[in-house]
């Protein structure tokens, strides 16, 4: 496993809260202890979801976790 802070994101604030291990999901980037992708996040949020609507369909996610989404996609980090 690794933590997005070990892999260059340090700077950015909440990379820690991302995952990318070849043994969940196929080594895609994921909210680090779920197997929720950061790609179906970011869809869902470009699909129109709101930031309540994400917490309420995932209930084991923080605020601070879909922040950390935005923030990989941001750090152009993301291949989708």
């Amino acid at each position: 496993m690794q933590r997005l802070a070990r892999l260059g994101g340090g700077n950015m604030p909440g990379l820690d809260r991302i995952e990318v291990n070849p043994k969940v999901m196929l080594g895609k980037p994921v909210i680090l202890g779920t197997r929720i992708p950061v790609e179906l996040l970011l869809r869902k949020l470009g699909e129109g979801a709101t930031l309540g609507e994400l917490l309420d369909a995932y209930p084991c996610l923080s605020r601070e976790d879909i922040q950390a989404a935005l923030a990989y996609a941001g750090s152009g980090s993301l291949s989708l």
